[in-house]
């Protein structure tokens, strides 16, 4: 494969699309022959269809979950165990990105985690910046730090202009898991 500088790219916003806006990037990063792991911070509760997907592809997008679903809901306080999942799936991320197992890296989720100080952004930074030259990384999720924003290649806003929520649809199968 042709020499690459690794990416990193950064999905924000408070509109729909930052984690398929990282999977449409994973299925045209897998078509070039590459292996993606998406390491899901603070998801785990329901059965996205995501999880079903990557395993048609035969191994060369793999995706781990690290979190029991939604966090802080009714109250300011973060769960001890959300917060230890959290420092699991980072944990992964280092070995994953040490470990040059895979081409593109997907952090889906970690501006919540960051935002909720769930994981220290200082850490985060630095390592992301010690990771191999040519490992793509892509961060998802609401409220991406500024710091985050300012070390990345890429960021991309998504804005939400219109949701069917708004007239009472709840999530559509196959549109937001």
């Amino acid at each position: 494969m042709a020499y690459r500088r690794g990416l990193l790219i950064v999905f924000t916003g408070n509109g729909k699309g930052k984690t398929s806006a990282a999977m449409g990037t994973a299925l045209r990063a897998i078509g070039q022959g590459f292996k993606v792991l998406m390491i899901q911070f603070i998801k785990g509760s329901w059965r996205y269809g995501e999880l079903e997907s990557a395993a048609m592809l035969g191994g060369a997008f793999q995706i781990q979950v690290s979190g029991r679903g939604f966090v802080k809901v009714g109250t300011d306080e973060l769960d001890p165990e959300d917060v230890r999942l959290a420092e699991e799936g980072w944990k992964a991320a280092v070995e994953a990105m040490q470990s040059g197992k895979c081409d593109m890296l997907i952090l889906d989720e970690i501006n919540n985690a960051l935002e909720f100080g769930m994981i220290s952004l200082e850490r985060v930074l630095a390592d992301l910046a010690a990771r191999p030259k040519q490992l793509h990384v892509i961060c998802t999720g609401r409220n991406a730090p500024e710091k985050l924003m300012e070390a990345a290649d890429l960021v991309t806003e998504m804005k939400q202009i219109k949701h069917p929520f708004d007239s009472g649809v709840f999530a559509q199968k196959g549109i937001e898991y």
